[in-house]
């Protein structure tokens, strides 16, 4: 009996047999009611099948349940989606297996994923595998256990004798009462057949524990208490509460789903994420819970401390979990189930946490809103941002969209009353905005060189010297690693190209190779021109690594480190360097986009941007709105303590509209004028977009196969006025990863009638055996 006892303890987890009970009761009616249930398997077939349900699983089979079941000569993993009485077809196989302790997705999440399915042109299945992260989406994906040695109490009349090292093992159990089995031995120095004697003797048991794989278990977090919010702050969270009423989901057409969304438009250090802490204590106040969306580039160990340590402090510990890709499977499987199962009410993460089985939701928190990596790449492409505001709807929960600089869109929705528009004018810290200083490089030019100009203008070279001299710190930004963008042959204008995609190869100096960012392709530095045999092979444009090299140069005596791709190899880089400069021990900091956001260090009191017009003039119609927001993030990071920051733009177009918005902190005034530039070419968000892309291996095949769909979609919408096509053509990136891609962008507003047009072209369309066609429904990226 001690044993069964010991074996059944999951430490953490809490036991409610009452409520399980009567979700075991709820099951056996259902199932009484519901002997077929209908799957979707891990195939994209794009269809659903029926399948018995035997008696011995009944209690276990229900709407999310993952089961395995008969398909073809083998079996398959899927999704239960619904349960039914009856059944078309007259003989039905059984299902075989019920994956896991409950079922892995709630109705809510299920239902969202058909949502998703529809508007972005994907398969139910391929919407799925979305949802439910592979760590959890596994057949043999497990809780990890380890074997615990327990102490028993001693027999009244003393139990069998011991030898001496049985006697110092026991010694130190008795005092522990309870120990893994490896620690144990480790202890006594001893084996664990020593071990094993003891628990013949009846000294102790062994038996596997339940051990949940903890990302931050050897983090201490001090536990903090609400902040008095300033007079913007109260007046933000007071209409917050004031939508987070009852938890019924709003009926459709009501109009009150718009008055749960909220654009929290606030400049940098102005307070936002308290605002976000007490909106979600608001949430768990009521018994409901939370999911917090940060870019994966701003889930710093800075943010995850933040909300950890209001939530996760003391008895509560697991009251938040965290969602991201630099997790490990196993500590991704527990994070999620710590969340299915209700012990943890909070998920914070990446683009994917949007699908956290939080259950009763209460809000939906997406810091950086305008953030283009909440976007997915792959099918299913869906936005985070949108999935949110959706789920938001349809499960009566608060959506809270936070950005110093909103995507045009929701700024858009927000004047149009679809969202609540709340508005952080000032910093929490009464602290000015930094100074913006706009540096000419065409001014800069070194004419005793003949060349351009030197990577830091005077400007910013003697800035950067009072700060070291001051013992303030430096930010650098620069959103290009490695060397040198391109090595160039002065003589016959050879450029090293990578073989697989239509873009020069970096040089990383310290790796000695060029190196594709697109695909990845490595070769050695050439000695000579592979074309002229010219020995003289010229550098050009530059990254990260160059950067900090002139730095080392420059200020042989500055401590300097560089973020990016190429330094950060382990998860635990980032912590360390962040560490580090918090602690002072770093003067300048390089790096790319990385650290343009969710950081604040109050030493920071100089930002430098290298080379603003990196992005600025890509053939993209939010080229000049993705600059503005960069350029005003990243100045967001310089003067939010005692001394005012000051910012430093090297630039040669210093007059463009984004860049002199930008400095003077002027969104509203950004967004007026880039509306008139969308208005005229029906642009976003006077319109939506679709993107179709077909790539494959031979060029003709593809622009044949392109020129094709063109004219299917030109004949079949032919009556709708509403609708512009364009292409096709050759995409910007003509060439990626050995596929050649061209491209056809339709314009409409009314998405989600073309999301339905363009499924059913999708599926009556024939294409060559080696052309696939992508659709990226509201892409942010058109290359």
């Amino acid at each position: 009996e001690q044993r069964v006892a010991h074996r059944d303890l999951q430490p953490g987890v809490r036991h409610r047999p009452d409520a399980r009970v009567g979700a075991e009761d709820e099951r056996a009616r259902a199932h009484a009611r519901h002997q077929i249930a209908r799957v979707v398997l891990d195939l994209a077939l794009r269809r659903e099948f029926d399948y018995q349900i035997p008696e011995a699983l009944a209690h276990r089979v229900e709407v999310g349940a993952r089961v395995r079941v008969p398909f073809g000569a083998g079996s398959r993993l899927g999704v239960v989606v619904s349960l039914a009485a009856t059944s078309e077809h007259a003989s039905l196989k059984s299902i075989e297996k019920v994956i896991g302790e409950q079922s892995l997705l709630t109705r809510n999440v299920l239902e969202l994923a058909r949502w998703m399915a529809g508007y972005y042109c994907c398969s139910v299945e391929a919407a799925l595998k979305s949802v439910l992260p592979e760590a959890v989406r596994k057949e043999e994906a497990q809780w990890r256990e380890r074997l615990y040695a327990y102490a028993l109490p001693p027999e009244r009349d003393g139990g069998p004798a011991l030898t001496t090292r049985q006697q110092a093992v026991w010694n130190i159990l008795e005092e522990w009462r309870e120990l893994p089995l490896q620690e144990l031995v480790r202890l006594g120095e001893t084996t664990a057949e020593t071990v094993r004697k003891l628990e013949d003797k009846g000294y102790l048991i062994l038996a596997p524990r339940r051990e949940e794989r903890d990302p931050y278990a050897h983090e201490r977090f001090l536990p903090t208490t609400p902040l008095v919010l300033n007079a913007e702050q109260a007046s933000a969270l007071e209409a917050i509460r004031g939508a987070m009423g009852p938890s019924e989901a709003p009926a459709a057409g009501s109009g009150a789903e718009s008055s749960r969304t909220f654009l929290l438009h606030g400049v940098t250090g102005s307070g936002k994420t308290e605002i976000y802490l007490q909106a979600l204590e608001l949430a768990l106040a009521q018994g409901r819970g939370g999911i917090v969306l940060v870019p994966e580039i701003s889930l710093t160990p800075q943010t995850v401390e933040r909300f950890k340590a209001r939530f996760s402090s003391g008895p509560n510990r697991t009251l938040v979990a965290v969602l991201h890709s630099q997790l490990s499977a196993g500590e991704r499987h527990d994070e999620w189930h710590k969340i299915r199962q209700g012990r943890a009410r909070i998920a914070i993460g990446a683009r994917s946490a949007v699908f956290a089985p939080v259950d009763p939701l209460g809000v939906i928190i997406v810091d950086e809103e305008h953030e283009s990596s909440y976007k997915q790449e792959e099918a299913p492409r869906y936005h985070a941002r949108d999935v949110a505001v959706v789920r938001g709807q349809r499960e009566g929960a608060t959506v809270i969209l936070g950005s110093a600089t909103p995507s045009l869109e929701s700024y858009f929705n927000a004047k149009r009353d679809k969202y609540r528009l709340l508005e952080l004018r000032h910093r929490v810290t009464d602290t000015r905005l930094p100074v913006v200083r706009i540096v000419d490089l065409r001014l800069e030019r070194r004419p005793e060189r003949g060349g351009g100009p030197s990577i830091f203008s005077v400007p910013l070279r003697e800035a950067i010297q009072q700060r070291l001299e001051r013992s303030e710190q430096t930010i650098l930004f620069l959103n290009r690693r490695g060397f040198s963008s391109s090595l160039q042959c002065e003589s016959c204008g050879y450029v090293a190209g990578c073989p697989h995609c239509s873009v020069s190869l970096t040089f990383h100096r310290r790796a000695q190779e060029i190196r594709c960012h697109i695909c990845g392709h490595a070769a050695a530095v050439p000695g000579q021109c592979p074309q002229c045999a010219n020995p003289r092979i010229r550098y050009s444009g530059l990254g990260t690594e160059r950067v900090e090299d002139a730095l080392h140069a420059l200020f042989p005596k500055a401590r300097v480190s560089r973020m990016d791709t190429d330094t950060l190899k382990r998860k635990e880089d980032y912590r360390r360097v962040l560490t580090e400069f918090r602690t002072g021990r770093i003067d300048v900091l390089v790096g790319t986009q990385m650290i343009a956001k969710g950081l604040h260090f109050p030493n920071v009191t100089l930002v430098g941007i290298i080379h603003a017009d990196l992005a600025l003039h890509l053939p993209d119609f939010r080229a000049g709105e993705r600059t503005f927001q960069l350029l005003t993030q990243v100045s967001g990071r310089a003067g939010r303590g005692d001394v005012e920051g000051e910012v430093f733009v090297q630039t040669f177009t210093p007059f463009h509209p984004a860049i002199q918005f930008a400095r003077r902190h002027d969104y509203e005034g950004f967004y007026d004028q880039e509306m008139e530039f969308r208005q005229q070419l029906r642009y976003p968000p006077l319109a939506r977009v679709a993107l179709l892309t077909l790539k494959g291996r031979n060029d003709d095949k593809v622009k044949f196969a392109a020129e094709h769909l063109a004219r299917t979609l030109s004949d079949r919408l032919s009556g709708w006025k509403d609708l512009i096509l364009a292409g096709p053509a050759p995409a910007p990136l003509a060439r990626a990863e050995a596929f050649y891609r061209h491209q056809i962008l339709l314009r409409t507003r009314a998405m989600a009638r073309l999301s339905q047009e363009l499924a059913a072209v999708e599926g009556e369309l024939t294409l060559p055996e080696d052309v696939k066609l992508g659709i990226d429904v509201d892409p942010v990226d058109l290359s």
